[in-house]
């Protein structure tokens, strides 16, 4: 017995070795470079095989072939990666969305390339670099951790390291060479993907698919370590595999004994679905970049081409129609991705296994086998299986709601994994299982047709998701998180219908290619295929219809004429044009060929003609701020006879102001319960006091401001009001009601609003949609005109909300915040970058709105304008309101 265990915990050690060599790797790129490298274990895969050519193909000694692939090749590619895909990227910014997505493109690409060029299936001749003993491979390991902890700590490359990490654009400043401390993090990183490579290949299944995988699933060792810590990374790797030798010994019989096996031997698989979950601090970037397609209409005549390519395959016989019967089941899959990513936003690397359900529940139900439902027919079975399937995306749906960029990556592809190890490749769930197509499909023709027609309906679903309300929504989602949850979008309920969306309509995508391929294969659900359909959908047009139709069409076709890898190799190609082309492939496709447009110009004679039949233009009339103002709040809050009583506003610095609309008389008495009050808040973080004991309320009628240095605790008050933080002591109310809890976009619908002082439009939505947002809140259309027509954006209704200057767009956030009918409105820097005419134009309008009894609090530097415009304002000073009084007795004492 002791034998057995002093023999486990060796082979222990070997995994476990292997494991934090990844770590180190991983740990040491993105320290350097900030970027969670996906291609790492395409980079161990492409190096064993490259060892294993010059050993086995050309004969070359091992020694001399290692040293070429560790201390050459695998730098090389490190180098190769910094200098054409990863510097470019952090010129642009190093947006932590976009580098994923391009490594994400590396991997597709070595992976593709690599099938290419040694074809997809496995490798067992894989030269021993070192003895199946684990004490060399522990003993470089720990040597490794231990020289790369000496020179972060002890050198100047190491002092140069932190600062890069710490503060990339002050370290630059400073005078440090951030470019070559992330060159040398990336030969680095490489070198020890290489070297996890060449020591697993002559123990594990080495092919382009297979050992990629499998390194990736040890990326929970660097999460662990909180992507930092070199010793717990090494520590983590070998604790778990040790455990996982270790649980080979039990054999309790039956079931347990099956599920054990199978935790054994995915154990790294278990603590990356753990990790995944418990440990998100790692990126916060909301959304996904978008393509050049979502900003390109769609040319005319395009569905038509579209539909005549996909009715062609109608006319095919023979293999021809057996291939593209893949394409329609394949391009549902990848519009499931154009609803969670293109739409929403949301990076989900796991819809393989939810194409993989589908299949398989579709094979279990049509067999009888799933528990508790009869056998059934064929496409009632899918339609079961689809929504059996729906309610399992929560199982990504839920981890989005607090996580974003690489932490909410993370999790889905530990979902893929996951689903991956425990379902598709066990025994008890696909043992024996066999698939047929539909009674009446049974031939390729019948079955294409049958394909087509749930196509369709499929593209029906996803058109009107896009549309109308739902899709204004998404788009806000996507464009900016927190400006649409104060819009009055619930975001966390949003989140979860996408994914569960996106789940059925991959299930329907996985049972159809399942029955067209008359069988259940795990192989067409790999992980793998989950990051290739995700690359492809990215690069193609996350938020196209027609490029998910096409990305279906190219991967089928390419993979389908060559020996496997051609499609992957291609897509992760482009996916690589996100560094050079931020737009993607079309915006290179734009640049390369622009200077071949020419613009046509009309000849004199036709210059004359022109002019003759132009109309003469008419001057335009100064719009009437104050009065399309009260003629707005009129339009939300007035009864028929509200113009029988006036409300004279306030006078500022001898102003005179004209007498806007009176309420309605049963008005001031509702807004009597509508003051926003906070009653001794208190925050803290990590030790700072932020909140220290603050009370204050924002009656109707009155402009309440509050000013103070910078780190006094506006912007967090401003946050807590508003529902974007909650405070640890304290609360909020409206009026009589307890509103401490209630998330931003619940408070809006009690009608607060806010603005932001970093501006919070969605880019790819119009004006016009913009301000819809806010409208859509309310249920009445008509405010959304009214607010356009209030902050004279009309004419620029139907103008996307970027490439516009920042009054248009203060503007424009404005009046989505008036177009949700506020009673109470919340203005967080409301100035900023704004010249002085435009500041005098808010500052009428604002005046306005609050003679109209609208509450406002404003939270600003610019302590002129508080002074002509606020009626109460609040001094704070570490985290607590030190004076608080009328505008000029307060201000002039902060003076």
């Amino acid at each position: 017995m002791a034998s057995l265990s002093y023999d486990l915990t060796l082979a222990g050690l070997s995994i476990g070795s292997a494991a934090a060599l990844t770590g180190i790797g991983l740990i040491v790129t993105h320290r350097a470079t900030g970027v969670l490298n996906f291609a790492h274990g395409a980079t161990a895969m492409l190096c064993a095989y490259v060892l294993r050519h010059l050993t086995t193909e050309w004969h070359w000694p091992l020694p001399l072939a290692a040293a070429t692939t560790l201390l050459l090749i695998a730098p090389a590619i490190g180098l190769l990666l910094d200098r054409a895909v990863f510097r470019p990227l952090a010129v642009l910014g190093g947006d932590p969305a976009r580098t994923l997505v391009a490594s994400i493109g590396v991997f597709v690409l070595l992976v593709g390339g690599a099938a290419l060029i040694w074809g997809p299936g496995a490798r067992d001749d894989a030269p021993e670099l070192l003895p199946a003993e684990p004490w060399a491979q522990l003993g470089a390991t720990i040597a490794l951790a231990a020289a790369v902890g000496a020179l972060t700590r002890w050198t100047r490359f190491g002092d140069e390291l932190r600062a890069v990490v710490d503060n990339r654009d002050l370290a630059v400043l400073a005078g440090i060479d951030a470019d070559r401390v992330a060159a040398a993090g990336w030969a680095f990183g490489s070198f020890t993907a290489g070297l996890t490579g060449v020591l697993l290949a002559p123990y594990v299944r080495l092919d382009p698919y297979g050992m990629p995988l499998l390194v990736m699933e040890v990326v929970a060792v660097a999460v662990i370590a909180g992507m930092r810590s070199l010793p717990v990374a090494v520590a983590v790797a070998l604790g778990l595999g040790v455990a996982q030798s270790q649980l080979t010994r039990l054999h309790p019989g039956g079931l347990p004994e099956q599920l054990l096996q199978t935790a054994g031997a995915n154990l790294f698989v278990i603590a990356l679905l753990i990790a995944a979950l418990l440990f998100p601090g790692i990126g916060s970037q909301d959304a996904l970049p978008r393509t050049a397609t979502a900003r390109v209409p769609t040319p005319p005549g395009a569905w038509i081409v579209a539909a005549v390519l996909f009715l062609i395959p109608l006319g095919f016989a023979g293999s021809d129609l057996t291939t593209a019967v893949q394409v329609p089941a394949l391009a549902v899959i990848l519009l499931s991705l154009v609803i969670v990513t293109g739409r929403g936003g949301q990076i989900s690397l796991g819809q393989a296994a939810y194409a993989g359900l589908g299949a398989l529940f579709t094979a279990l139900l049509t067999a009888g086998r799933f528990p508790g439902i009869p056998e059934l027919p064929h496409l009632p079975a899918l339609a079961v299986a689809v929504l059996l399937v729906a309610p399992l995306g929560l199982l990504t749906g839920w981890p989005a709601i607090s996580r974003r960029g690489l932490a909410l990556a993370l999790a889905t592809f530990a979902v893929g994994v996951g689903v991956s190890r425990f379902v598709f490749t066990q025994p008890y769930a696909t043992s024996g299982l066999t698939l047929d197509r539909p009674a009446g499909f049974t031939s390729d023709r019948a079955y294409y047709v049958l394909e087509l027609t749930l196509l369709a309906t499929s593209l029906l679903l996803v058109v009107a998701l896009r549309r109308g309300r739902t899709g204004r929504a998404l788009a806000a989602m996507r464009d900016h998180e927190a400006g649409a949850s104060a819009a009055g979008v619930p975001v966390p309920a949003l989140k979860l219908a996408a994914f569960v969306t996106g789940a059925a309509l991959a299930a329907l995508g996985g049972g159809m290619l399942a029955m067209g391929q008359r069988a259940f294969d795990a192989g067409a659900y790999d992980p793998v295929r989950g990051l290739l359909w995700f690359a492809a959908i990215i690069v193609l047009g996350s938020d196209s219809v027609l490029g998910a139709l096409t990305a279906a069409a190219l991967l089928t076709g390419l993979d389908a004429g060559t020996r496997g890898g051609l499609a992957a190799a291609l897509i992760g190609l482009l996916a690589l044009l996100i560094g050079r082309f931020p737009g993607g492939p079309y915006e290179a496709l734009h640049k390369a060929t622009h200077h071949l447009t020419r613009t046509p110009h009309l000849t004199p004679t036709g210059e004359r003609i022109r002019n003759t039949l132009r109309p003469p233009p008419t001057a335009p009339q100064p719009p009437n701020r104050r009065e399309g103002t009260r003629g707005f709040l009129r339009a939300q809050h007035s009864g028929p006879d509200d113009g029988a009583n006036a409300k004279q506003p306030h006078r500022r610095d001898g102003e005179h102001a004209e007498t806007p609309a009176a309420p309605h008389p049963n008005r001031t008495q509702r807004e009597g319960g509508n003051t926003l009050t906070a009653h001794h808040l208190t925050l803290t973080y990590d030790g700072f006091t932020a909140l220290n004991d603050v009370s204050l309320s924002v009656p109707p009628g009155q402009i309440t401001a509050i000013v103070g240095p910078n780190g006094a605790g506006k912007s967090t008050l401003f946050h807590c009001l508003a529902g974007t933080l909650r405070p640890a002591s304290g609360h909020i109310a409206l009026g009589t009601r307890d509103i401490t809890a209630l998330p931003a976009h619940a408070r809006t619908r009690t009608g607060m609003a806010r603005t932001f002082q970093q501006l919070a439009v969605f880019p790819s939505l119009t004006i016009e949609e913009n301000v819809q947002i806010g409208a859509d809140q309310t249920g009445n259309p008509r405010t959304s005109t009214q607010a356009l027509r209030l902050l004279d954006l009309t004419t620029l209704g139907t103008h996307p909300a970027t490439n516009l200057s920042t009054g248009t767009l203060r503007r424009t956030e404005l009046a989505r915040a008036l177009a949700g009918a506020p009673h109470t409105l919340l203005l967080d820097e409301p100035a900023a970058g704004l010249d002085a005419a435009e500041v005098a134009t808010l500052a009428t309008l604002l005046r306005a709105l609050s003679a109209d009894g609208m509450a406002l609090l404003v939270v600003e530097h610019d302590l002129d304008l508080v002074a002509g415009l606020a009626d109460t304002v609040h001094v704070m000073a570490a985290g607590r309101i030190v004076t608080s009084g009328p505008a000029h007795q307060v201000l002039k004492e902060a003076r």
